[in-house]
């Protein structure tokens, strides 16, 4: 019959990382006061206390639940207090026990535990040996490694045959995690704890192995480098003996110590130690001392390893780019997805910039204010006129005069490895017999490849993988295809009438009477005057010149106050006084509804333009000239409209056989400017059917769109521009193809509230609502649009063709 639980009521101490054993004798030393009184009242009684140890070494006052639920009943053999008044107990541990319910006292915890009764090692003989041969190889595989075990102990295991005692033996003195000896401890079965035992030391042995292996390598590494640091100092020491001065010696020696510092991948470092050995064997006055001495300076430049931390914070950069510029609101949105990646996955390989527009739109600045945004370090490098494959990847150092590339140049001047670099003008990049730049730049461009880029010069990898590349270009047309693909293009279209007037009042007014010694209350410039600016004096797509001509009025204006004004006033009226006769007139449309003449919009690269078209229609036998420095898609579309005309003639009253009978002018005016572009197809068709029929065109109506032999409208590019300037014309209606309705959320505010946007599917619907029509014939008007719709398709833009296919003024 099984034995009945014994309970007993103990006094308890919590133990930390500490498993006490049945039979194991040990000492420890008791500060806190409850642990204190816990031994004082056992001391009182049989002198048995409860230990346990706790499940979480860093807790100070365990409850229940920070306990393990089996500890050890121990005796109370001595009591010490050391010198500096600390209790140090000595105890023996008893039996197992098992925690049933603890009380937490003032002055100390008790316990109420269960005697767990212990199995004997009853096995067969030759198991018992087997397990005792087993314990005792482990235990002397573990005393290998771990040396500090004395000698006694080893002595003693091997000459103990009682496996419970050979058990306890080993369990006491061998170091294994708290959670592990309690396992042992809680285990009733002899022989599953004695297997518990042997996997336990096992893994506790190739734990051992490990560390040993490692502490190996790390010997060898620091006697290696104590053994190459006390070879170079008798060589430095040597060096000085014979030469009676160790300056040479000593700048050798430091090169020897920097690129070791730096901690280059084993191949460099090899490749560039090499080379410091190569100067320590030649003479200081020899030239290839210089020449080695020129590189390893040039290598020990790069700041390698050297990086900046990223300040990602969204709201600063959309305020830093709100203050840098006006306008641009889809490259802002751009950017800001770029920062906002970046936030989430730091480690991202950045996309490739390229930004194309045309010059003076801010395409540099926008870089600038990135690398501020990120908080980077920022470096412009220009790429117009190079022609020589060696300016992007350096020279090799056999050649006179050999330097690195301006991509290793950049990265010294950035002062770190992951800057912001701006390769500017990379269209106007050049070949030769040098070699081909652009080809050059097709692996410093790509992520995948930049982290092993090599200059020729320095001839070891450069991990260019951290730096966030922008480009720039005028036009996509001169880049090479391979190196366009590795570019995000983001598209800077030229600046509106208003963006220009705005950029003008908030950003380069305050820059130049700042630039002038000059305020606000002394120099007063209304906003009249700088409208004037804007459309008399100034033509382009950017604003470079506008800020020239404010540059021009200040200084006209200090020269003033210098000479005992107080305050100068710019107005519309005085500006003449300050920059001259107005140098470009304002395009305006024809005061009278007349036949023939159509005004059509036009892209240019500095903004959009109206242009008239003229057809005259003469007697003769069907010859149709056209004149006007037109290029060949332009002579294509006239003769599109006139096929058209052919057969829409009845509906318009024009005579059938005209093409026979009449001869047709088409011109457009400015001859001397060349003219092409799919767009003006409307209104070539438009002008001839006014012509032919006899119909006034309306004067305060314009138009733009690609028309098809079936009359379709195809939709077209430059929508914003075009419609800038027919408001600035007068212009009050504007006939656009149907499918660019999406490009009218695009358009500025001023424009959609001060003109009316017809959207036309087929010729007819334009014809219908541009020619004045005899009483009682006149068709129904189509709907007009304000374009307040959303989206933009991308194929719009390409309808123009490429920029040199637009309707371009040169």
């Amino acid at each position: 019959m099984p034995r009945a639980a014994v309970k007993h009521t103990l006094p308890m101490i919590t133990m930390k990382g500490l498993v006490v054993f049945p039979g194991m004798v040990l000492n420890f030393d008791v500060t806190r006061p409850k642990f204190i009184e816990a031994v004082k009242t056992a001391c009182l009684t049989d002198k048995r206390i409860f230990l346990v140890t706790q499940n979480d070494f860093d807790i100070e006052d365990p409850h229940r639940a920070d306990l393990f639920d089996v500890g050890v009943v121990a005796e109370i053999r001595q009591i010490l207090k050391t010198p500096d008044k600390v209790t140090r107990v000595l105890v023996q541990g008893l039996f197992r026990a098992k925690l049933s319910h603890m009380s937490e006292f003032e002055s100390y915890n008790s316990a109420i535990v269960t005697e767990l009764p212990e199995k004997p090692f009853d096995m067969e003989e030759k198991l018992s040996y087997a397990y005792e041969r087993t314990l005792k190889m482990l235990f002397s595989d573990y005393m290998s490694y771990v040396p500090k075990i004395p000698s006694d102990l080893s002595n003693l295991i091997t000459a103990e045959h009682d496996l419970k005692r050979l058990f306890d033996l080993i369990v006491f003195n061998i170091f294994l995690k708290t959670e592990s000896k309690q396992t042992l401890l809680e285990i009733n079965e002899p022989e599953k704890r004695i297997k518990t035992l042997i996997e336990m030391l096992t893994e506790e042995i190739k734990i051992l192995k490990f560390e040993a292996e490692i502490n190996e390598q790390i010997r060898d590494t620091i006697d290696n480098n104590q053994r190459e640091y006390i070879l170079r100092e008798q060589m430095r020491a040597i060096s000085k003996q014979l030469s009676g001065e160790g300056d040479i010696d000593d700048e050798v020696f430091d090169y020897s110590d920097r690129i070791q510092a730096i901690g280059f991948p084993e191949e460099t470092e090899e490749k560039l130690l090499r080379e410091v050995n190569k100067m320590y064997k030649v003479s200081q006055s020899s030239q290839e001392y210089g020449l080695l001495k020129t590189y390893l300076d040039s290598v020990l430049e790069v700041p390698w390893n050297v990086f900046t931390t990223d300040t990602v914070n969204i709201e600063k950069a959309e305020k830093q780019l709100e203050k840098d510029h006006y306008g641009l609101k889809k490259v802002k949105e751009r950017i800001l997805e770029i920062i906002s990646v970046r936030k989430l996955n730091p480690d991202v390989k950045s996309q490739i910039i390229c930004l194309v527009g045309p010059p003076g739109v801010g395409k540099t600045s926008v870089g600038k204010s990135i690398a501020a945004a990120l908080g980077r370090h920022y470096v412009r490098v220009s790429l117009g006129g190079v022609r020589d494959e060696a300016e992007i990847r350096g020279h090799r150092k056999t050649y006179v005069g050999a330097m690195p590339g301006r991509i290793v140049n950049a990265l010294k001047q950035a002062k770190c490895m992951n800057p912001v670099i701006l390769f500017d003008e990379i269209d106007k990049m050049g070949n030769d017999y040098k070699g081909d730049p652009a080809s050059a730049m097709l692996e410093v461009l790509d992520p995948e490849q930049n982290s092993t880029f090599t200059d020729h010069y320095l001839e070891i990898p450069t991990d260019l993988s951290d730096v966030l590349f922008i480009t720039t270009a005028n036009t996509t047309d001169t880049i090479p295809a391979p190196l366009l693909d590795r570019m995000e293009i983001i598209e800077l279209s030229s600046y509106t009438r208003e963006e220009k007037f705005n950029i003008a009042k908030k950003h380069l007014l305050p820059k130049q009477l700042k630039k002038h010694g000059e305020t606000r209350r002394t120099l007063k410039i209304n906003d009249k005057a700088l409208y004037a600016i804007i459309d008399g004096y100034t033509k382009e797509a950017g604003v470079r010149g506008l800020e020239k001509k404010i540059a021009a009025v200040c200084r006209k204006a200090a020269k003033k106050l210098v000479s005992g004004e107080t305050v100068v006033t710019v107005n519309d009226t005085n500006l003449k006084d300050y920059l001259g006769t107005r140098k470009y007139l304002p395009e305006t449309i024809s005061k009278t509804d007349e036949t023939g003449i159509v005004t059509g919009l036009a892209w240019t690269s500095v903004g959009g333009v109206t242009m008239p078209l003229e057809v005259i229609v003469m007697e003769g036998d069907g010859k149709v000239e056209v004149t006007g420095s037109l290029g060949d898609v332009m002579k294509e579309s006239s003769k599109i409209a006139v096929s058209l005309v052919r057969s829409i003639a009845d509906k318009y009253s024009i005579d059938p056989e005209f093409y026979k009978k009449k001869d047709l002018h088409i011109h457009a005016p400015e001859g001397a400017v060349p003219k092409d572009g799919p767009s003006a197809g409307v209104t070539m068709t438009t002008a001839l059917v006014s012509a032919l029929s006899g119909m006034p065109v309306k004067r305060d109506i314009a138009m733009t769109g690609e028309i098809t032999l079936h009359g379709k409208v195809l939709p077209i590019g430059g929508l914003k521009e075009k419609s800038m300037a027919a408001y600035k014309a007068g212009v009050k209606t504007v006939i656009i193809p149907k499918e660019n309705e999406a490009d009218l959320d695009e358009v500025d505010e001023t424009v959609k509230d001060n003109v009316r946007f017809i959207p036309a599917e087929k010729i007819q619907t334009v014809l219908e609502n541009a020619l004045v029509f005899p009483q009682g014939k006149k068709a129904g008007k189509a709907p007009a649009k304000r374009g307040r719709t959303a989206g933009s398709k991308a194929s719009h833009a390409k309808a123009e063709g490429s920029v040199s296919a637009r309707l371009t003024k040169s």
